[in-house]
């Protein structure tokens, strides 16, 4: 993977390391779905086609359940004691990308159809459901001593991550310019509910599962909170400028579907003119043509909104480092965390 610097970004290895812990758990809780939802979480994971064929499919990077298991590890607890945490935290999270894609109206994901293209928006929405119920279940099942502060704290970050959507998706209607504009401190704001808040859970919940004192579990939480806008900010960026052999989605597709996203209201704020332009290329009509949106795009870049977007990334990252390196936690866990920031900023641009 090429950064933007034009510089190799090779994945941690503790992405891969806990992914290899975590799946066994994670296929076994799908297998236990009716199958129709069974087949299409499976195919959404990327472990088949949409006619059940097994897949080889690459799925999402993993993220989430890497963060639980190392959440974990920083308290000195074994990377074992995370696994009910990061299958919970990774079904939500594929529960949240199958419904995003429903009403967002998007057809691609990881280079093939969404859910809801593949097999109906219906049977798409039951299967967002069954993900939802199975997360919650899984957290539960784990039972002991914590197992009730864990689905306690799953249950506030889902909360958190519908409210995000729902600004998100009000945003949308609201103009370009003018007094009821979005205005970068309202992004901020959806962005920590709709990203940050199940990337804190993820952090914290492994350390919840462990018996860790809340001052390390809040830390952890919060780093995770700043690496989940950091990890939006580039995901806005790659929206715009990705590589569509890297994001398995069109290039330019937020700017073809006038989604405000931050390297755009940020270019709006930097420079007015270049604002006003940007609205009329993308105010309300029928599609963005793709002549418009390259327009588009050039103009964010011109006005600095791209620079804004990745110096957001990188000030995130940083406030994430900083809630890791101000507490007592084990060396090891938090240098794998601090790669695993940085891999996820600095990944392809």
């Amino acid at each position: 993977m090429t950064s933007q610097t034009g510089l190799q970004v090779s994945a941690p290895p503790a992405l891969v390391r806990c992914r290899t812990l975590v799946e066994p758990a994670l296929r076994a809780a799908v297998r236990g779905l009716h199958p129709l939802p069974r087949r299409m979480a499976s195919f959404s994971l990327g472990w088949c086609d949409a006619d059940g064929t097994p897949s080889a499919a690459p799925g999402g990077k993993g993220v989430r359940q890497a963060l639980a298991v190392l959440g974990a590890e920083a308290v000195g607890a074994a990377g074992d004691v995370a696994v009910p945490a990061a299958v919970a935290v990774e079904l939500v999270h594929t529960f949240s990308l199958v419904h995003d894609d429903i009403m967002d109206g998007d057809e691609r994901r990881r280079h093939r159809d969404t859910a809801w293209k593949a097999f109906g928006t219906g049977p798409a929405v039951l299967t967002g459901d069954a993900l939802f119920a199975l997360a919650v279940q899984t957290l539960a099942r784990t039972g002991g001593e914590h197992g009730g502060e864990a689905v306690r704290l799953l249950a506030e970050a889902l909360g958190e991550l519908v409210h995000g959507q729902a600004d998100d998706l009000l945003f949308e209607a609201r103009p370009w310019v003018g007094p009821d504009a979005v205005g970068i401190s309202e992004y901020r704001a959806m962005a920590g509910r709709k990203t940050g808040s199940l990337l804190g859970c993820a952090t914290a919940l492994g350390p919840v599962l462990a018996g860790a004192p809340p001052l390390l579990v809040g830390a952890l939480a919060e780093a995770g909170r700043q690496l989940g806008l950091a990890f939006q900010a580039v995901d806005d960026l790659l929206g715009i400028w990705g590589d569509p052999l890297t994001t398995g989605k069109p290039v330019h597709s937020d700017l073809r579907r006038r989604k405000k996203t931050l390297p755009v209201l940020a270019a709006m704020a930097l420079d007015p003119a270049a604002g006003r332009r940007l609205a009329a290329l993308l105010g309300p009509g029928g599609p963005v043509e793709e002549a418009d949106a390259r327009r588009a795009a050039d103009l964010v870049e011109e006005a600095g909104g791209r620079a804004f977007a990745l110096a957001e990334a990188r000030r995130h990252a940083a406030a994430a480092h900083a809630c890791l390196r101000g507490v007592p936690l084990a060396e090891h866990a938090v240098g794998e965390l601090v790669a695993l920031s940085e891999y996820l900023v600095e990944r392809q641009l």
